[in-house]
Order: structure tokens, then sequence, then C-alpha cells
């Protein structure tokens, strides 16, 4: 049985090696301008299905137990409908530079910016879901320009921001299989395109898994990677959760509170809608990209998505950004085509937990930062179980699931340290 499981498992890389290979090998590899250009048609007509919303009834309690509140979307839908202009999150997207290249034959679109210092350090950012794109930008002076914001040049950073296929303005895998690995050597053919020979990668939600797997794979020319969503759960551990038992006795502080975040949260459904999209993407799909509404709420369903971006108790957070990713989403028609990674990934799996990417195969370089606002603090312990080569580890003190987008000056100030050890010394 362990052979035939080994068999299958170098009988599919090598599957998702020969296709990429020869796709690329065959297909147009150039690199093409592109800029978001949405019908005023595809406007309306959002506008006049949100008018339409046929709304269901009040939840029976007062948490988010039965999922999102009423009282507490409605609002953001009203403003959706007649405030809310979508042509501000196009501009700010038209105003960096974006492309479009085919990668196995799939439309990879990405934003790459140069930054003016010489000397700058390529690195690749992968987002996660309900994310996307929208939710690194804030990063992109930070990291392209450091110092206009507290850096120094040696830090600088040339960035490559792709959207995830089957996300945004990337084109939809007609075909299954594009699981993290695949989209881990497009990222390394996408890097190779735009001439970099050395690089670091970064990612945090599904970004963890596929740097991740770019990290094991190790293509030529990955430097390291850096996490802010490690998957260092001890097999073990795992199987305790799984099975709904007690903490072990003999966890330290850190790793039970991270044992509790994990358990707690299994018996909330923070992760049903993981479950949910890796078994029956399809099946969810029939309704998200029919109703506005609906998948709205799926989206704020995601604990880390709502609980920073959206607050109607919040003056100061506005709805713009969580209304721009959300309709990002409804006008690529995205929906179901972003949802099935969880089924590539394995019966809805969230990726908060070690999987395919087996971390202790990863030899690079790998640093991570603990945000204290994640779904669970990873324990420094688990961490050093997790990847053999682990340079950098650093707790800070504000920032959440979503630390690029919560958190851009420090999120960038912890990129800077992390991969500060792996630039060339002068």
């Amino acid at each position: 049985m362990k052979f035939h499981k080994l068999a299958t498992a170098l009988a599919s890389g090598l599957c998702i090696l020969f296709c990429l290979t020869n796709a690329t090998a065959a297909e147009d590899r150039s690199i093409r301008p592109f800029t978001v250009s949405i019908p005023q048609g595809n406007l309306d007509d959002l506008r006049d299905r949100i008018a339409a919303t046929r709304w269901p009834d009040r939840e029976t309690v007062h948490d988010q137990t039965q999922g999102i509140q009423l009282a507490k979307i409605k609002p953001l839908i009203e403003y959706w409908g007649t405030g809310y202009d979508w042509r501000k999150a196009e501009a700010s997207l038209n105003a960096l530079p974006q492309f479009m290249t085919t990668i196995d034959g799939v439309d990879i679109h990405f934003i790459h910016v140069r930054s003016r210092h010489s000397d700058a350090m390529p690195l690749i950012m992968t987002h996660g879901w309900p994310g996307s794109v929208l939710e690194l930008l804030k990063t992109v002076g930070p990291l392209t320009d450091p110092t206009a914001h507290g850096g120094s040049a040696e830090d600088a950073f040339d960035l490559v921001l792709p959207s995830m296929p089957g996300f945004g303005f990337s084109g939809k895998p007609a075909v299954a299989g594009w699981g993290t690995d695949r989209i881990a050597l497009a990222w390394a053919e996408l890097m190779k395109r735009l001439g970099y020979s050395n690089y670091v990668a970064q990612g945090g939600d599904w970004g963890s898994p596929v740097s991740n797997a770019m990290g094991r794979l190790a293509p030529s020319g990955l430097l390291g990677i850096h996490i802010n969503l490690p998957a260092i759960v001890p097999p073990e551990i795992a199987a305790v959760l799984a099975a709904g038992g007690p903490a072990p006795a003999e966890l330290t502080q850190k790793e039970r509170a991270a044992f509790d975040a994990f358990s707690i949260g299994a018996k909330m459904g923070n992760r049903s809608y993981a479950q949910m999209m890796g078994t029956r993407p399809q099946t969810i799909g029939y309704g998200l990209v029919d109703s506005p509404v609906g998948l709205a709420a799926w989206m704020l369903g995601h604990p880390g998505f709502s609980h920073w971006t959206y607050d109607t108790r919040d003056p100061e957070k506005s709805p713009d950004e969580v209304l721009d990713d959300i309709t990002l989403y409804w006008l690529t028609d995205t929906a179901t085509s972003s949802g099935r990674i969880y089924w590539e990934y394995g019966g809805g799996r969230s990726p908060a937990f070690a999987g395919p990417e087996k971390t202790s195969e990863i030899a690079l370089p790998v640093a991570i930062t603990v945000f204290p606002g994640e779904s669970y603090q990873a324990p420094e312990t688990w961490a050093r179980r997790a990847y053999p080569n682990l340079i950098y580890f650093h707790e800070v003190d504000k920032g959440g699931h979503f630390a690029a987008w919560e958190q851009p000056e420090l999120f960038s100030a912890e990129l800077r340290a992390a991969f500060r050890p792996l630039r060339p010394s002068k």
C-alpha cells in the first residue's frame, strides 16, 4: 500500500512537470500588457441584482454561530447597491503595471513593479481566499521603495503579484490538477520569463501552501520563502484534533493556546466553508455566481476576512475595501473556480493544517512571522519541528490573517528583516 501511494505521488508529480514543460514549449510565452476595463453594463446588472435581493429571515441567535448576521450584512449590501464605486478599485489596479502571460494553458494575470533602487531582490507574493491581489496592493510602496517608508535602499524588492489560476483576472483551468504544486511550478516559470535568476517567495492563507510547495520543489533560482500562515501542526497533535480529543498534558503554554484555537474553531464551524468548497465547490458555485448577496455572505463567512475588513460598529472601517474584493469575484465570475483549490488540496482541508506540502522536505531557508490576529498563533517549537532550515521566526504585536492588507508597513518591515540574510553580501 505504501509503495502504491508513493508510485501514485511520483506519477502525479511527473505528470505536472511533464505537462508544464510541454505546454510552455508550445504555447505563446509572450508577456502582454493588461488593463482592467469592466463594461458599464456589468456594473448596472450588479446593481439591478442587488436591488432585487430576496432577504432571508433574521437568525435566531445573537452571535454568528448560524452564519453572517442579517444586521451586519444588510447595511453593507445597501451601500454596495447605491453608493459604492468600483471604478476607484479599477483605477488603483490600472495605476500599476499589469500583465498577462499563458503558462500551462492558463492565462496568468500579474502585477509587476520594479524598484527604482538597484540590486532590488525579486519577490513573488501569493494571495489567498477570499482575498485577491487587492489584499497585497498596500505593500507595493513599502516593498519597492523602502526609503520612502522607513527602510533603506538595500532592502528594496522587485515585486511580482500574480492572481492564482481561477482567481481574479487569471484564466480558469478547464481540467483538474491545478493544486499547489502546479501553481508553484507556474510561478517558477513566471519568474524565469521575467528574467529573474534569483528570487524569494512569500505567502499567507493559500499563499502559504503554494510557497511551501515552491520551497519543497526548489526550482532553480529560489533562495527561500516567508510565510505568515505556517502549516506546522505536528502529526500527533493533528490526529488528536481530528478525533476531538483533549489537549495532551505535555504541551507548553503557547502550544496549548494553538491547540485550543484549532479546537474551538472546529467546534464553532469556522472552517466549514473550507469543507464545503473542498467537497462540493461546483454545487456552491451555482448560487454564488447568480446572487451577489449570496457571494458576499459566503465570503464574509470567512472569520479572518470579516473580522477586520468591515464592522458596522466601527466607523473607521470603510466598507470599500471589502466590497472591492467581493466585486472583483463577482465581475470575474470566479466564485466557483477559486473554490476548487480547496478540492484540489484534499476534501476541504484548511491551509492552516499540514498537508501535501510536506514541510520537513523543505531544505531551503524558511522565515515565519506570527501575527496576533491570526486564526492561531504558531508556536516556535512546532515551527522548528516542521522546517529544518528555519532562519527567521518573529511574533509581532498587531495584524491578523490578512496581514499585508491590515498592517502593510509592519508586514513589509517583516519581509525586509526576514529576507535580509539571503541578499548577496556587498
